[in-house]
């Protein structure tokens, strides 16, 4: 053959030009390994052009750097300089054989002792795991090999084969001079965990994490999805709780290689200990249902994530699968994105003096990220650095206080209530003003306090919410300061008692109506929950805004209250549950009595703010568009930032820590995790300032009296 010499500096070839338009990416890789492979390319002339090559450090001989071989001599590298695997225990494209057919692995390592047998299996293969775990496993059958493990160079997943049919997730391989057994015998302390978290480690999300154990084995287990992870993520947050709490404590919500039997026992003992701690979720007789081997599998699977960080959002984005999953949508009711969530509290800016409530919660985002905003205040005056564990720590006592007496929420879907629960109950301290009601029918609220059930669960809160009514013993209206709410948009009140209850329930000739969409009942209950000078943040159909038929509506709420703001949301915000257009009203209730609450005297002439969301945040599917590492022209995060002008930039490519290649291509938050591109607010200074801080700016401008 004929071949140039190895690239001299300045001239290399580099990976990702290789690795272009393909799916595989590098960041499992560390620089070193990355820029010597880069350092050893030589360059073959063919009629074509130059064609890069490799020297395999296992065959021997030059190889041509396909994408899929560049991870493949990446991981080689791994195998060999990290975990010590010398080159005569590998084999490159090893012969599986399938009867009379052949197929190649495309790496396998043999066993210490019995050198011709299995020990490893490393596929390499993009996009997603899924759709190498099968091939794998049937190589492993095959084989006899107890260890599988998958890459497309961004993310991995490891396997310990155990039987069969069960495949067990593994926190990492052993070293060439450890045993399986080391691996499956570690113990872990939540410094531990921190450290090896899957989802940063092996760039995988809890979604896909649940989705795998479905498709594994909760499809074929005869159980309640929902029901037997939402207990297993309530376990495994226990879990975590405690080893916050006593940072030597081993974790139990561990598969350390027991007896199935030993396993299930032990996480039964932990599910009870969670349910008395955070009681009103489970019943107390509730067990998990899993069988012992299938426990086993979920429990690897899970074991190795930290739910825990500064805003529960790793969990967030599980119970939000797990509910859509359960029919949610079909009620018309929708996760509301976070970000959203995030604009609107930002937007409201709620104080720590303040009431709180959610009158359509869901897993209750709203008031779970008011907490947040206000705890942050709470520290910030106290001069408390918040960590990324800032929700497993012990806080001052005023943050707990805030969510005992000030935070309220109130859902009628039995489930959405139990997770509303679980993440108030973890930011309560144990203490939680989460409500089973029917938030419409509130003239039936006597009858379904009254049932003994109910008022075991239920009660404290309720005594609660009831020191916050306008007029004794009335449940229509309340003195709330915010209330934010994402109410059902699809399906309509036909009941007559809960229509006659309201005055948007008539139509343009004062008649009742037979029917009337819930959000807009939902409209005037919620102004009924709000103090004069109280501040609401509602998401509504675009249509509520435009439809000549509901002036009515529009001519309801600027009656009674000052219109702050209309932000439009992108089409896409909650497919893929829907594509109905939607917009955020934000509105304060005319007062003028400074004694009743905060000022805001009626006027008729007054400006108002308004936005559109330009970037989508989500895909037509739905799914999430991430932050990229850099923007089309190339230019490093703070370019696009701002922090950095662009022009300086191309200047001097070198001087302002620009992105290099080999890093992954999305960008990451301070607690390594993948954040949306989205215009709504700037978060956490990576971003351009968006939606929430033009607000603020206005509302500063016409001395809005919660800015």
């Amino acid at each position: 053959m004929s071949f140039l010499p190895i690239q001299p500096p300045g001239v290399l070839l580099k990976i990702t030009e290789i690795l272009q338009n393909s799916n595989y990416r590098l960041s499992q890789f560390n620089e070193e390994d990355i820029l010597e492979l880069e350092g050893q390319i030589t360059l073959k002339k063919t009629a074509k052009g130059s064609v890069p090559y490799i020297q395999c450090q296992v065959r021997a001989k030059p190889i041509r750097l396909t994408p899929e071989e560049v991870i493949r001599q990446l991981y080689l590298r791994v195998l060999m300089d990290r975990y010590q695997y010398p080159a005569e225990r590998i084999q490159v494209e090893y012969p599986v054989h399938f009867g009379r057919e052949i197929k190649r692995a495309d790496l396998v390592v043999f066993d210490q002792d019995k050198t011709t047998s299995v020990f490893m299996i490393v596929e390499i293969k993009s996009p997603k795991w899924s759709s190498g775990k099968e091939q794998l496993k049937s190589y492993c059958h095959a084989t006899g090999a107890p260890i599988a493990i998958w890459t497309n160079g961004e993310s991995i997943s490891y396997w310990n084969r155990r039987d069969p049919n069960h495949f067990f997730d593994i926190s990492h391989i052993p070293m060439a001079t450890e045993t399986l057994e080391d691996v499956l015998n570690e113990r872990f302390t939540i410094t531990d965990l921190i450290e090896k978290d899957k989802l940063i480690t092996e760039r995988k999300s809890l979604k896909d994490l649940i989705q795998d154990m479905e498709n594994e084995v909760l499809a074929h287990a005869g159980v309640d999805v929902f029901e037997e992870v939402f207990k297993l993520i309530f376990t495994k947050l226990y879990d975590e709780w405690l080893a916050g709490r006593d940072r030597d404590r081993f974790l139990e919500f561990r598969n350390t290689g027991q007896t199935e039997t030993a396993l299930n026992q032990k996480i039964q003992n932990l599910f009870s200990s969670a349910k008395e701690q955070w009681q009103g979720v489970f019943e107390e007789s509730t067990r998990i249902q899993l069988s012992p081997s299938h426990l086993g599998i979920c429990v690897s699977s899970l074991q190795d994530v930290k739910l825990f960080n500064s805003n529960l959002e790793v969990v967030d984005e599980a119970f939000e699968y797990l509910m859509s999953k359960s029919s949610k949508g079909e009620k018309g009711q929708y996760f509301t994105p976070r970000y959203v969530i995030d604009m609107c509290v930002k937007m409201l800016n709620p104080q720590a003096h303040e009431t709180l409530i959610d009158t359509a919660a869901g897993s209750s985002g709203f008031t779970v990220h008011g907490i947040f905003h206000v705890w942050k205040q709470i520290l910030e005056e106290k001069n408390i650095h918040a960590s990324h564990l800032f929700t497993i720590e012990q806080k001052p006592m005023a943050c707990d206080k805030y969510v005992q007496d000030k935070v309220f929420a109130i859902d009628f879907d039995e489930k959405a209530v139990r997770v509303a629960r679980t993440l108030n109950l973890i930011a309560g301290d144990g203490q939680t003003n989460v409500l089973h009601l029917n938030t419409l029918d509130y003239t039936r609220w006597d009858e379904t306090t009254k049932q003994e059930e109910w008022l075991d669960t239920f009660n404290e809160g309720f005594k609660r919410l009831k020191k916050l009514r306008g007029k004794a013993n009335s449940n229509k209206e309340f003195n709330f300061d915010l209330l934010m709410a994402n109410p059902p948009f699809a399906g309509d009140i036909k009941d007559g008692q809960i229509i006659t209850r309201y005055e948007l329930g008539k139509n343009t000739n004062g008649k009742w109506r037979s029917n009337v969409g819930r959000d807009i009942l939902f409209i005037e209950r919620n102004l009924d929950f709000l103090r004069p000078g109280g501040r609401m943040a509602i998401v509504l159909p675009q249509g509520r805004f435009n439809n000549a038929s509901d002036k009515i509506i529009r001519d309801f709420i600027a009656e009674r209250c000052r219109i702050l703001a209309v932000v439009g949301l992108h089409q896409n915000t909650f497919k893929p549950h829907t594509g109905t257009k939607t917009s955020v009203l934000f509105v304060q209730k005319w007062n003028d009595d400074p004694k009743a609450g905060p000022p805001c005297p009626k006027v008729d002439d007054y400006n108002i703010f308004f936005a559109t969301m330009q970037k989508p945040g989500k895909d037509n599917s739905g799914e999430k568009i991430y932050v990229r590492q850099r923007n089309p022209e190339f230019q490093p995060l703070e370019t696009r930032t701002g922090k950095i002008p662009a022009k300086t930039v191309k200047e001097t490519p070198n001087k302002y820590n620009t992105v290099p290649e080999f890093l992954p291509e999305y960008a990451l938050d301070s607690h390594g995790h993948l954040f949306v591109d989205h215009d709504l607010f700037n978060h956490d200074g990576l971003t351009g300032d968006g939606i929430a801080e033009a607000f603020a700016e206005f509302a500063k401008k016409e001395a809005l009296p919660f800015f």
